[in-house]
């Protein structure tokens, strides 16, 4: 099998060629002299099976971050047919350093001259027969995402692989390129394979960003379009949600319930109580979720995300964070995993572990399908996007508390350098890419934690035998009155006290387990949840859930990534002591004031 890297500069474009090639059909491993998960994905160009490798995006092969690390220990690891480097062509000038670095390696190259389409707009042409000729290797242009010349370009591959020698490692004992005469080597190639107009600039990006990074008006502004987005979440996915759960409730009466009537009353009861009701019930809030990432998308993908960071560092800075980490914070909004990992751009230790530590405040994706669940059953359509606005405002106040708090713990003088890409908006084909990856990542997630999840709280709930479901005489009841002492003050209940600690594992689970504990789904769920809970209650339970320990994933990666016993252990201590701080005040405060 030939193996196929694909490596380029950050924001060249070469996930979305990496999504184009392997049609997303992704997994994540573990590569030999590779200490961290590689994306990955095994397809067939033309004659020949590949194993295409998604490298981080580096600046630079000589550099310290950790991601250069990665990239190096790769490349000397394990033997490569082809290095496929994505270059963004509207900033040619600035990322023919890492191709003449990998040159110099002797690495087999292909050169992919990505976002034709800006590049043309800007009035920038490249000469590919010439500057094939002189970095001694194909080159081909393409837009990788509209597919503008994608089909040349993947001849080429074909091509390069049909005829490439035996894979090698890279030499990494080779002196590198002297910078003078790297420097040398890039102006020969501009001067005689680039044309540059001497005024290439892009006026829409200019005219927005002076309204979107102004020094008083940009936050306010950033901060209205993420409730807008909310309030768009709740107005176009409230009628999908209702319709898939009715679904659910036709799909169970009308089709599960005959054909399991036969079956001893126990084991019915795990499937549909359980295991149906459990994984029923959270699959209802899925359509929530993929419009939150596909408004999430447009946000991420425009590049506005950079100007966000931008926005916010000056504040994050007086804070011992930077920029960088309030974009890792905005990732963390997905999921608190990858945006732990993407803290290896930062070379800093200090800064990597506060930006760790503030991270599993983010409200990840998992996180928010209890939101909107607890949301759709105490609160009216009016109030839904204003209470998770809220929810949000709570995340980033925790976030700056936090490392307000142990800055002085974790001093950072490491220089915050940000490149601003151009605006660009995400095509109908990578929209529908991200939902369904949302979708998969539920479904992935459903078979490895939310079943489990149920049938374990199915189990707790109805045994021992002969007692009522979910009664004080069974083992959740025992456990749930076991932390009364401690979650009474706060509001929440032995039932939810039981959906937490399962909670602990995924948060996905949260909802699962409220269905099997109260052996409904649906909207007969949420409306004995809104009867047995009033708003106070429900908000507590909400802030407890937003802010306690993280799932065990986002443990295990904490502990991967700090490479630190006593720091894993302060991560996972702190956040259940805000998280009953914050819960309590509120909770007091509320009923002080009638609530």
């Amino acid at each position: 099998m030939k193996r196929v890297a694909l490596l380029g500069m950050p924001n060249a474009g070469k996930s979305t060629f990496f999504n184009r090639l392997t049609g997303a059909s992704a997994r994540v491993g573990n590569w030999p002299g590779v200490t961290v998960d590689l994306l990955g994905a095994k397809v067939l160009i033309g004659a020949n099976m590949a194993e295409v490798v998604d490298l981080p995006g580096i600046y630079d092969l000589q550099g310290f971050s950790e991601d250069e690390q990665v990239v190096r220990r790769f490349l000397s690891a394990n033997p490569v047919d082809l290095a496929l480097v994505i270059v963004n062509t509207a900033q040619i000038e600035r990322q023919l350093s890492l191709i003449l670095q990998l040159k110099h390696l002797g690495v087999p190259m292909l050169v992919l001259l990505n976002m034709s389409d800006e590049s043309k707009k800007l009035g920038i042409t490249v000469d590919t027969a010439q500057l094939a000729t002189l970095l001694d290797c194909p080159v081909a242009m393409l837009s990788a995402k509209y597919g503008n010349g994608y089909q040349s370009a993947y001849l080429a591959i074909q091509k390069k692989l049909n005829t490439a020698a035996p894979a090698m490692t890279a030499d990494l004992s080779i002196a590198p390129l002297p910078e003078p005469a790297l420097e040398a080597a890039m102006e020969l190639i501009l001067g005689a394979a680039v044309q540059i107009p001497a005024h290439a600039s892009d006026v829409l990006t200019q005219r927005m960003d002076r309204v979107l990074l102004h020094p008083i008006a940009g936050l306010p502004i950033f901060f209205l379009i993420m409730f807008l987005l909310f309030q768009g979440i709740f107005i176009l996915g409230k009628p999908i949600q209702d319709g898939v759960a009715w679904l659910l409730e036709l799909l169970r009466t009308a089709a599960l319930e005959p054909l399991l009537s036969g079956l001893p009353a126990p084991i019915t009861g795990l499937l549909l109580n359980g295991i149906y009701n459990g994984v029923g019930t959270v699959a209802s809030f899925v359509p929530l979720i993929v419009l939150f990432f596909l408004f999430m998308a447009l946000v991420e993908d425009s590049g506005y995300l950079s100007r966000a960071a931008f926005l916010m560092d000056a504040s994050m800075a007086k804070l011992g964070l930077d920029g960088r980490s309030f974009v890792m914070v905005l990732m963390g909004f997905g999921c608190n995993v990858p945006a732990l990992m993407g803290t290896r751009v930062m070379r800093s230790r200090s800064l990597r572990l506060l930006t760790m530590l503030v991270i599993p405040f983010s409200l990840c994706s998992a996180r928010l399908q209890v939101f909107v669940f607890f949301i759709a059953a105490l609160f009216t359509p009016r109030q839904a996007p204003i209470v998770l606005f809220s929810l949000y405002m709570v995340s980033f106040a925790t976030v700056l508390f936090t490392a307000l708090l142990f800055k002085s713990k974790f001093v950072n003088s490491e220089p915050f350098i940000l490149e601003m890409p151009p605006y660009r908006f995400p095509t109908w084909r990578q929209l529908v890419l991200r939902g369904w990856q949302e979708v998969h990542h539920f479904l992935h997630r459903a078979t490895k934690f939310i079943i489990i999840g149920v049938v374990l709280v199915y189990v707790l709930t109805n045994f021992p035998s002969g007692v009522p479901a979910a009664s004080s005489g069974t083992i959740a009841g025992w456990l749930g009155a076991s932390l009364a002492p401690i979650l009474d003050p706060i509001g929440i209940n032995q039932q939810l006290a039981i959906a937490l600690i399962f909670g602990f594992v995924a948060k996905e689970i949260v909802i699962g387990s409220l269905a099997v504990i109260y052996g409904q789904d649906g909207g007969a769920l949420m409306g004995t949840i809104a009867h047995q809970v009033d708003w106070v209650q429900a908000f507590s339970f909400m802030l407890f859930t937003l802010i306690y320990t993280p799932c065990l994933s986002t443990i295990a990666t904490i502990r991967t990534e700090s490479r630190s016993r006593a720091f894993t252990v302060f991560a996972l201590v702190w956040p259940m002591v805000l998280a009953w701080a914050i819960s309590f005040a509120f909770y007091r405060t509320a009923r002080a004031f009638g609530y």
